[in-house]
């Protein structure tokens, strides 16, 4: 038993050592080329013996440490939620893809998401976008209510002059979309509506300035907190950790001392029967 513990152990460290997540990073990286190589006609022509032999390599090393993670973890290993994503991106790469399934070759491009899971900056921003997720669907719901009011303005305004544009509702959601990128929006589709609605300017500036400058910028500001957030709770988790090693350092040295001074103690008692 001690030695099967100590064998799951010794795993355990091996497959999360740095070389080995070195070794893993650079295996996704050449999956990542082989499978952008093999979207061009000419280079699977070519070498779509290699780049199969490349994908089929990577997705037996992956299935091999997953393996050795979970003999070495057990439970432990579904506690993260990091391997959970793993094991997933890794499940989903050995479905078969021949017959009506096919399709689903596509979905083999997921295994560059684990660089996310390996490298921990990845991890922090993965994390923030994640925590900031309930504020970006607050602030999309409140642009949603904007975008609608807006639309049903346009249409009612602008709808029976310039129907390319704002013919339907869907028109005039979509063309506002447009407009809040800042992509052609002045030369491409105000000014057009300008000369035939004079007053235009005074719906579009109002529009603009809280749909781009102010709806974009609350996604930011979120987003931006959010990784400050993780952050702090990064720094506490090690101060913690920190503080934990310094008062077991302490302990340890207490009970040396302690037991030091008994030996002193012990050695002065038998001094003085010897004398």
């Amino acid at each position: 038993m001690k030695s099967e513990t100590s064998l799951r152990v010794r795993a355990g460290e091996w497959v999360e050592s740095r070389p080995i997540q070195f070794l893993i990073i650079g295996l996704i990286l050449l999956n990542a080329v082989s499978l952008g190589m093999a979207t061009s006609d000419t280079l699977e022509a070519q070498y779509g013996y290699w780049l199969s032999l490349v994908d089929a390599a990577v997705l037996v090393v992956f299935v091999i440490e997953i393996g050795v993670k979970l003999f070495a973890f057990r439970g432990h290993f579904f506690r993260s939620a990091w391997n959970v994503f793993d094991f997933l991106i890794v499940a989903i790469a050995l479905i078969p893809t021949s017959g009506p399934l096919e399709v689903l070759r596509v979905l083999r491009v997921l295994r560059v998401l684990r660089l996310i899971s390996l490298i921990p900056q990845l991890r922090v921003v993965a994390e923030a976008l994640l925590g900031a997720i309930p504020g970006i669907v607050s602030v999309a719901g409140l642009m949603s209510i904007i975008f609608y009011v807006f639309s049903v303005m346009a249409t009612e305004l602008f709808g029976e002059a310039h129907p390319q544009w704002f013919g339907s509702l869907g028109d005039s959601m979509y063309t506002l979309f447009q407009i809040m990128t800042l992509e052609s929006w002045s030369m491409g589709i105000v000014r057009p509506v300008m000369e035939t609605h004079a007053y235009a300017w005074a719906f579009f500036i109002p529009f603009i300035l809280i749909a781009t400058f102010t709806m974009l910028n609350l996604f930011i500001a979120i987003i931006v907190d959010a990784m400050q957030s993780v952050q702090a709770s990064k720094m506490a988790q090690d101060k913690e950790v920190i503080e934990e090693v310094v008062h077991d350092e302490h302990r340890h040295l207490s009970e040396e001392i302690r037991d030091l001074k008994q030996d002193i103690n012990a050695l002065k008692l038998l001094l003085q029967k010897e004398r």
